[in-house]
């Protein structure tokens, strides 16, 4: 078998006091693949995502991403390993509003030499690879590069989050509930653009979410309900 993108074996996590919150025997996201992941209340959907980011480490179990165990790195080198190879958009952007929407979209190559040279490798310059993917992303007006990123409409904000999560190519890139703010058709138009530069920069897609209707956009779906045994799931 072909090593995955994420592999999780055996892992629990419990907040100290508490019962287990997560107990996944097994999961695997392949690399390339975009995959659905329902998240209801209660399922530990919160906490999976910081375990995947290497921001809390699990009481038992392992977590490979990219043939790397996290469980055997400081927290310094998670961090490090997490903005060099994870692209994240956030269920409310958290954009920087006092940057200008290309100074947004550059940040992570500024924490991220490997992620520079991705990018200036592929677009010439950093700055080109911020304007080529926005524009991907439906923001082709060069003035807007220039705007406050708090002066962008909610759609516009939601591009700009996806364009810093995919600048230089990072392996996999975490959506959580990005979409919760959109009517339906503009969900989807959204998704469409997300797939399109997922698969150009070679990148896989894990999208959390509890909107069921998009699970069939998806290459695969489940729940974390399903995963997790130790989930007391309510369902919103």
């Amino acid at each position: 078998m072909t090593q995955a993108l994420i592999e999780l074996s055996n892992l629990g996590f419990a907040w100290p006091g508490h019962p287990e919150l997560l107990d996944v025997p097994a999961f695997r996201l392949e690399a390339g693949e975009t995959l659905f992941l329902k998240g209801p209340s209660g399922s530990g959907k919160t906490t999976l995502l910081g375990l995947l980011g290497g921001v809390q480490t699990p009481n038992r179990g392992s977590i490979r991403l990219l043939g790397q165990e996290l469980t055997q790195l400081s927290a310094g080198a998670r961090d490090r390993f997490r903005v060099d190879h994870t692209g994240y958009i956030f269920q409310q952007f958290n954009l920087l509003p006092f940057l200008s929407v290309r100074e947004n979209v550059e940040l992570p190559c500024h924490f991220s030499k490997l992620r520079a040279q991705r990018a200036t490798q592929r677009h010439g310059s950093v700055d080109v690879a911020a304007a080529t993917l926005l524009a991907h992303l439906g923001l082709k007006d060069p003035q807007l590069l220039g705007r406050r990123a708090d002066s962008l409409s909610i759609g516009q904000q939601q591009r700009v989050a996806a364009a810093r999560a995919l600048i230089g190519q990072p392996e996999l890139v975490i959506a959580d509930e990005p979409t919760s703010a959109l009517d339906a058709d503009a969900r989807e138009a959204f998704l469409q653009l997300l797939f399109a530069e997922c698969r150009e920069a070679g990148a896989s897609l894990l999208f959390v979410s509890h909107d069921q209707s998009l699970a069939p956009l998806f290459d695969r779906h489940l729940s974390l309900a399903e995963l997790n045994r130790a989930a007391v799931v309510t369902e919103v």
